[in-house]
């Protein structure tokens, strides 16, 4: 077992900058199951599933890393029978790496069935009410049954301006923090911790600099978009990054818009996942440059365009927007795949990009450009909720 309680083999989770440009950067994570090229996007199959995709389908828009979810996953189909079943990459047969968060932000988003104490958390199963608990050591145990390459240590989330409980909760998470460490006890899983503190900078900076002191791989910025403001998390990375080494990887949770994607690189963060692309898609809206399309609007009944006539992925090169209306209107659940496949493959393609120019030396004086591109894509979006 290594100094850090975590036993990681030499080399087996390293992280290697390959160019800077302001904050924003370029590297390479290595894993067990292959290299991740950062900055990079990770689609969220919650149930060790994305959502109406195959794991071939993931291969083809070009996904790298995918997330699932503790908390769901050990209620069904309970995290003894995953690791039973060889693990999360044998049992959804997604060979390329993995992530799986604490469980924590399920469990404290249960505000009405739930109840914290130093040692841990007692909650109600959403599913049939049966009670639960999760401490530090259980959700390590979890996530070591599970086998994702990237875990996260056990934290608390907060309401961001809650000044007086957020304080509470970031100690409680530093504490938390040190015991997952110290139950960590598999080599081949590199176990992040997680920086809280609310929007408040002073509390920030002091969870970022305890986090950092360490012994983790990588490092995880919690506790954002849960209702602050773009710019309170603007400000909030601008707090933190620059606290965290440089030779490890900044994990996002939870964020993934295109526009927070821009901002997150512009100010240091290597790794994002989001629901966003996934559940679009479920509701009909796909990503384009003209701005976020409503596919259920008639007047996409007799266009022959695909939804991006600059995407190289499967349903551009096939489909055109009308017959994706068809699909929608006719409740064929094939719209959702076809949707989903654009949706995560326009995000890929944009964390491509953004590698490119940052490599390039143009990523902070493009940025505007491409803030502005998705930036028309929430006006459209606003535009069509309205009509």
């Amino acid at each position: 077992m290594g100094q850090n309680g975590q036993g990681i083999m030499p080399g087996m989770f390293e992280f290697t900058l390959h160019s800077k440009e302001g904050q924003a950067r370029t590297g390479v994570f290595s894993t067990p199951h292959g290299a991740l090229q950062t900055p990079v996007f990770a689609p969220v199959g919650t149930q060790a599933t994305v959502k109406l995709l195959t794991p071939e389908h993931l291969r083809g828009i070009g996904a790298s890393l995918v997330l699932s979810n503790t908390y769901h996953l050990y209620l069904r189909p309970g995290d003894a029978l995953v690791r039973e079943m060889g693990g999360l990459h044998e049992f959804m047969q997604w060979q390329n790496p993995m992530l799986t968060d604490s469980g924590g932000f399920q469990v404290f988003s249960l505000s009405n069935t739930r109840k914290v104490d130093e040692e841990g958390v007692t909650f109600k199963s959403h599913i049939d009410g049966s009670m639960h608990r999760f401490t530090p050591e259980r959700s390590i145990e979890i996530q070591n049954n599970l086998g994702a390459d990237i875990i996260m240590a056990f934290d608390e989330c907060a309401d961001p301006h809650d000044e007086a409980y957020i304080v509470k909760a970031m100690e409680r998470t530093h504490r938390w923090a040190e015991r997952s460490l110290k139950a960590h006890r598999r080599p081949d899983q590199a176990l992040f911790g997680i920086v809280q503190g609310g929007v408040n900078p002073g509390l920030r900076a002091r969870s970022a600099e305890f986090i950092a002191s360490l012994p983790f791989p990588g490092i995880a910025i919690g506790g954002l978009s849960v209702g602050e403001t773009k710019e309170e998390m603007h400000q909030t990375l601008e707090v933190v990054t620059p606290l965290l080494p440089e030779d490890k990887p900044r994990y996002l949770m939870g964020v993934g818009t295109p526009e927070d994607l821009i901002n997150g690189v512009l100010r240091g963060v290597d790794i994002f996942d989001c629901v966003l692309p996934t559940r679009l898609a479920r509701h009909h809206a796909a990503f384009s440059p003209e701005g976020r399309l409503n596919l259920m609007n008639a007047s996409f009944a007799r266009d022959k365009r695909p939804i991006d006539e600059t995407c190289d992925c499967y349903t551009c090169r096939t489909f055109t927007r009308g017959y994706l209306r068809h699909l929608i209107v006719a409740k064929e659940l094939l719209a959702g795949t076809l949707i989903s496949i654009h949706n995560l493959r326009a995000l890929i393609r944009l964390m491509e990009q953004i590698r490119g120019l940052i490599e390039a030396g143009v990523f902070e004086s493009q940025a505007p450009q491409l803030l502005a591109q998705w930036g028309n894509n929430a006006k459209r979006q606003a535009k069509d909720e309205k009509a």
